[in-house]
């Protein structure tokens, strides 16, 4: 199958790689040509994991978007969230007929890229899935090579529109075998797992992560208190999940540290494997570092933003969005992603599902 693969991250690196070790043929871009340098003549990136290390050969490496999407059936968009208001334009003259994007993860972004295609006048019909991680664990090291430590194993997948569903999952389905298809595309935003494993993490961390020079949150950060935190507004995440109607299964994170539970997202003992990589031991600037600018600024906003919607208490939540607010001195609920800056929160919910069901209305 013709991919393309949009950016330069540490998750496209591995998207790129793996896809193309599934036997598909791999268009990379990113906008920073010079970063891409290293791989430019060769399109050769050094992959580790489990099997050891080898080189893939990527079959076009570009900084060019519309060699990139030209004839791809699957744009694959493992990007930060807050790169979506500045690409989804930059995308939507590009998109065709038929084509499928898929955001790992996207907290609503699929929505974002299919307005901005169609603000562009673009009429094609193009499908959108959000599922709930990035389908790898990893990690670049330098700008041409890239370890995956876990690979996943269950990606709970929604479609938008959702009258389209089983087609776009399809095509989805042959690139990610881990996909698994729940329903529309506010289901799938509702299963991000970095709005709640990260917020947390980062802000009672707070004091070691400007205190050494590296820290691991996910190891010697991981604590108790920490955890009983986390699983508190892993609830809030599914109680609002239900008030929304949207049923099991809901992936909850105790899964991920409990083996003894029902397989999560990246399978058994994932979490040990991600620890014992020590990939994850890095330095977090609490004011830019991508947990705090995308996983709190974005996504836990989201999810407060819906809990507003329909009345529905989020205190944890919410609480955490006030302190991520306060140590970085910005408004985060209002320059965040939310059902206001989305253009959304007059709906009704009932509109919200006629809306994901059809699709936005050319």
């Amino acid at each position: 199958m013709e991919i393309a693969v949009i950016g330069g991250g540490h998750g496209c690196y591995a998207s790129a790689v793996s896809l193309t070790e599934q036997g598909h043929d791999v268009r990379l871009w990113r906008r920073n040509s010079a970063a891409f340098r290293p791989i430019k003549h060769s399109n050769i990136i050094t992959l580790t994991d489990h099997k050891g290390k080898r080189d893939v050969k990527i079959s076009v490496v570009t900084d060019t978007l519309k060699l990139a999407m030209l004839d791809a059936e699957l744009v694959v968009l493992p990007l930060p969230c807050d790169t979506h208001t500045s690409l989804a334009p930059q995308l939507a003259p590009y998109w065709t007929e038929g084509q499928v994007g898929y955001l790992t993860p996207g907290s609503f972004g699929g929505y974002i890229y299919a307005k901005a295609a169609i603000e562009a006048g673009n009429t094609a019909n193009i499908y959108f899935g959000e599922t709930g991680t990035l389908p790898y664990l990893a990690r670049k090291h330098g700008e041409d090579n890239v370890r995956i430590s876990v690979y996943a194993t269950r990606l709970p997948t929604g479609i938008y529109p959702l009258k389209d569903a089983d087609r776009a999952f399809t095509v989805i389905k042959k690139a990610y075998p881990a996909a698994e298809q729940i329903t529309d595309l506010l289901d799938g935003a509702l299963m991000n797992a970095g709005p709640i494993i990260h917020p947390p993490l980062i802000m009672m961390n707070a004091g070691p992560l400007e205190h050494f020079d590296v820290w691991d949150i996910h190891n010697e950060g991981t604590q108790p208190s920490i955890r009983s935190v986390t699983d508190a507004l892993d609830q809030e995440r599914i109680s609002l999940r239900e008030a929304l109607g949207y049923g099991a299964p809901h992936f909850p994170l105790k899964d991920h540290y409990d083996d003894t539970r029902d397989e999560w997202m990246y399978g058994n003992s994932s979490h040990e494997k991600l620890t014992d990589s020590g990939d994850w031991r890095e330095n977090i600037d609490l004011h830019t570092h991508r947990y705090m600018r995308e996983d709190t600024a974005l996504g836990l906003a989201f999810f407060c933003s819906l809990g507003r919607w329909i009345d529905h208490p989020m205190p944890i939540s919410e609480g955490l969005l006030a302190i991520a607010s306060g140590i970085t001195g910005d408004p985060l609920y209002a320059s965040g992603r939310s059902l206001e800056s989305l253009g959304l929160v007059d709906l009704t919910l009932d509109q919200m599902r006629k809306m994901l069901k059809t699709g936005i209305t050319k």
